[in-house]
């Protein structure tokens, strides 16, 4: 038996006794703690249920009593609790918080209070619905006060004004730090940069693309590449070329001239040997500005340790090379004019594996020949900066992996590549404008239609802007007045209609903001950008944060049938969060985490089949109306990114894709004859009908997953090539189609027996209720669990992504089926959903086509 309260001392002063708190001003866990007295009290005396079960006063005072079950009295009113707290923070949780000093009147309270039985903070099992003490009431009633407390503080408006803060100090970060360090990213890459992790070079503020040998031939046809130099020179000479052709092999005397000429690209790359910066490469040197035929595109030149190592490092060599690159410099300098011209500074040796003839090289040596050539090229010119470009990157290369090199002279392949990967960016880049190679890419010029946008919105924005300077002024003469007789405030009554033209100003306004910070993240060069390196950290890390949020933000579901609106607004919430820390990790590397996400995709498709097909076989409405809204509201978002972001529409191949899944379904049912359930009802003939329907629309999706001539034939007549071509053909169309063909086709299927089985009333689908008997049930759950796994397992032991993509189409659907019955089957996790992850499944579609715009 729970001992009575300890009286307080003589003259003490009770902070938290009922009728100090009322004699204090009102606290937010008042009223909490005034309902449960009230409904205490009321349970007195009536001997009923109350708000903690249903049990006798001398019970209650003891601490037993039994749960209330049947009534669900405890959630539902957990449920309008947090709805009301929604309603007043904003958050997705809801719930608003009070103060702190009320917070330590309401836990000083119920420890003074005697135990006694309490609702849990979440729904529990019938079995644990019993008997509780003053310990488990304390901490659910700290439970729900410290989520409204957390909630007050943290809601959707706050998160978006830290999320504007945190942009707006960006950007004046940015751009103080490229007013300070220059705005050339070309300068950057041949100069700074860091490895992240051991192979991928990182430039300063710009990503480097790596090119594929397709690419590098488009962008080298008709041209003539040199390189001139010592053996170092001849190194970066043989990974530039295998960068066109990975069979080119290095054989062949390395002291002399070594040609490549790819005929089919009309691609040529000569190397030319001069091992010193002497008479003869001046001579060659001079040949090229004579002759403008012969001239080559590029020019990469340089040298040093052979002078080093023939003159035994002695400070007349020095002097001489100091000498004879001033008489070269007007030479390059004049060549710069019309080609571009890289000059190599010397990459340090490592010290300790020189061979005894080289060990006069010594970086001491090497630094001396460095400082000389730059300042005397790039004092070449008097009054301006010099043409002739400085590629020290390598020298950051080299101090990092010298020590894997083989006689710590030449660099080890890796390193070479990377050096001539960096090379190939800054002539391919501004060519070719890759997607994510922004270094050495110019900012693109605005179209006429991309000038017509920001007029537009500008136009958009002043005009609300002169409504609210309208408003303003009116909400200042209905200012309250005071009445000189009375002394009484009275108010001047004006309504001041708000008109439809100035919401759609506002809405416009709105989205011209929002097309203003896609362009400067993705088209101007305001924002620093660097490549994607993943990292099992850098991906996991922030799946747990997000998952420990969705777990605290829980809340009771209105409905429990299988897939419920919350419940689907759950899943593409966590679904798009997931996809979004995946592209922004890059994790697309690791070959497990990349078959997993195939699955979340084909998981939103699967929904696009489910969601589509409920709405028409339930309502039957196929009309356009319906059409044209979904259409709209698929689409607009990307047609304005499009228009503002020069964008071809395929570019956001998950709304094309969507869009025309959309209208597969459509037509599938909208086809005489129009099946709906309400004609099947009447006769069960119908529904091999529609069966029939779904075998059809099921050899259709074969025919074309297997026959890509036709597939391409049908995408590339006129107007759909406009839509679905991306860099003058359909196969990335071709390939995002097939990849998940066959997933909405199982959500249709899904969706009707589901709908037959709830017809039937085969499903139980009450609150608390399991799905199925408890035997089927379980037998279920155990299936799906072993699925899953299997899934996961298999996934994880794929070799490559072609073979992996090869079996996704007919395997993904067995997690998604697994995933549906695991979540939806036990009545209790049908119940429940996390208002968190459900806020960003409203706008799922808006987060992956964010994702999409940039790189």
């Amino acid at each position: 038996m729970a001992l009575p309260p300890q009286p307080p001392p003589a003259g003490a002063r009770d902070p938290v006794t009922p009728e100090h708190w009322a004699s204090r001003p009102p606290s937010p866990a008042q009223p909490l703690l005034k309902q449960e007295a009230k409904e205490e009290e009321e349970g007195e005396e009536t001997g009923i249920q109350g708000a903690w079960g249903t049990s006798t006063p001398e019970q209650r005072r003891r601490g037993f009593g039994e749960a209330a079950q049947p009534a669900d009295s405890a959630e539902e009113g957990q449920a309008k609790a947090g709805g009301a707290a929604a309603a007043r923070s904003g958050s997705p949780a809801g719930g608003a918080g009070g103060g702190g000093e009320g917070w330590q009147r309401l836990l000083a309270w119920l420890q003074r209070r005697q135990p006694q039985c309490c609702p849990c903070a979440a729904p529990l099992p019938r079995s644990a619905a019993h008997c509780c003490h003053g310990g488990t009431k304390m901490a659910a009633l700290a439970y729900n006060l410290g989520k409204r407390e957390i909630n007050h503080y943290f809601s959707v408006r706050s998160a978006k004004v830290l999320a504007l803060v945190a942009v707006l100090l960006l950007a004046a970060c940015h751009l103080a730090s490229r007013r300070y360090r220059g705005n050339d990213s070309c300068e950057y890459l041949l100069s700074s940069g860091r490895f992240l992790g051991e192979k991928v070079w990182q430039p300063h503020s710009c990503m480097m693309h790596k090119y594929k040998i397709s690419e590098a031939k488009n962008c080298l046809v008709d041209k003539h590449i040199a390189f001139i130099g010592d053996s170092r020179i001849r190194q970066l000479f043989y990974s530039f070329v295998k960068i066109i052709n990975p069979q080119f092999k290095e054989e062949g005397n390395k002291h002399e001239n070594i040609p490549f000429e790819d005929k089919i690209a009309s691609v040529k790359v000569d190397f030319l040997w001069h091992p010193e910066v002497n008479g003869s490469m001046k001579q060659c040197i001079k040949v090229w500005t004579e002759d403008s035929i012969a001239k080559p595109h590029v020019i990469v030149a340089g040298a040093a340790t052979w002078s080093i190592k023939i003159h035994n490092g002695s400070s007349e060599a020095l002097s001489q090379y100091k000498m004879n690159i001033t008489s070269i410099a007007p030479l390059l300098e004049k060549l710069a004019k019309t080609s571009d011209v890289y000059w190599v500074l010397q990459d340090p040796v490592y010290e300790d594996l020189l061979s005894e003839n080289r060990k006069m090289i010594t970086n001491e040596k090497i630094d001396a020949y460095n400082e000389a050539a730059v300042s005397i090229l790039n004092s070449s010119t008097r009054n301006s900066k010099s043409n002739v470009k400085m590629f020290s990157v390598s020298k950051l290369i080299a101090q990092e992996t010298i020590m894997e090199s083989l006689d710590g002279l030449h660099l080890p392949e890796s390193s070479r590549e990377t050096s001539a990967m960096i090379l190939m960016n800054v002539y391919c880049n501004k060519i070719l404008k890759p997607v994510d190679g922004s270094c050495c890419q110019p900012r693109p010029p605005l179209t006429l239609i991309q000038k017509l946008a920001a007029c537009f919105f500008t136009l958009s924005i002043t005009g609300y802007l002169i409504f609210y300077i309208i408003h303003r002024n009116a909400q200042r003469k209905n200012k309250p007045c005071t009445d000189l007789e009375s002394g009484e405030e009275k108010k001047n009554i004006i309504n001041t209609p708000v008109s439809s033209l100035e919401i759609l100003l506002q809405s416009f306004c709105k989205l011209g903001l929002i097309m203003a910070y896609f362009y400067m993240c993705d088209r101007a060069n305001l924002f620093m950008k660097e490549n994607k390196f993943y990292t099992h950290s850098s991906f996991f890390i922030p799946i747990i944060y997000i998952l420990v949020l969705g777990v605290f933000y829980n809340e009771n579901t209105k409905e429990t049938k299988v897939l419920n609106r919350e419940q689907t607004d759950e899943w593409k919430g966590w679904m798009q969060l997931v996809i979004l820390i995946y592209h922004i990790s890059g994790a697309s590397t690791f070959l497990p985490v990349y078959m997993h996400i195939r699955v979340l995709v084909a998981a939103y498709l699967f929904q696009t089949g489910y969601g589509h097909f409920s709405y028409f076989w339930i309502k039957g409405d196929f009309g356009i109306h319906r059409v044209c809204q979904v259409l709209f509201r698929l689409n607009f978002l990307v047609v304005v990114l499009c228009i503002v972001m020069d964008r071809p529409y395929q570019f956001y191949y998950f709304v094309p894709l969507v869009t025309v899944w959309f209208m597969v379904i459509y037509i599938t049912l909208a086809l005489w004859p129009q099946i709906i359930q309400k004609k099947a009802n009447g006769n069960c003939f119908w529904h091999f009908g529609l069966l029939l329907k779904l075998g059809f629309l099921l050899l259709f999706i074969c025919f074309l997953a297997y026959s890509q001539g036709a597939f391409e034939k049908i995408f590339s007549l006129w107007p759909l090539s406009k839509c679905f071509e991306l860099k003058g053909n359909v196969y990335e169309w071709w390939f995002r189609w097939r990849l998940d063909r066959y997933v909405v086709f199982h959500g249709m299927l899904f969706a009707f027996i589901y709908l037959a089985l709830q017809k039937r009333q085969v499903l139980s689908e009450g609150k608390g209720e399991p799905l199925f008997s408890n035997k089927i049930s379980n037998f279920l759950l155990f299936i799906s669990v072993v699925s899953f796994l299997t899934y996961s397992i298999w996934a994880s032991s794929c070799k490559n992504k072609a073979e992996c993509n090869e079996l996704h189409p007919s395997v993904s659907v067995v997690q998604i089926l697994a995933f549906i019955l695991i979540r939806n089957i036990p009545g209790y996790a049908r119940s429940v959903y996390s208002s968190f992850f459900a806020w960003f499944g409203k706008i799922s579609l808006e987060v992956l086509v964010s994702q999409r715009s940039k790189p």
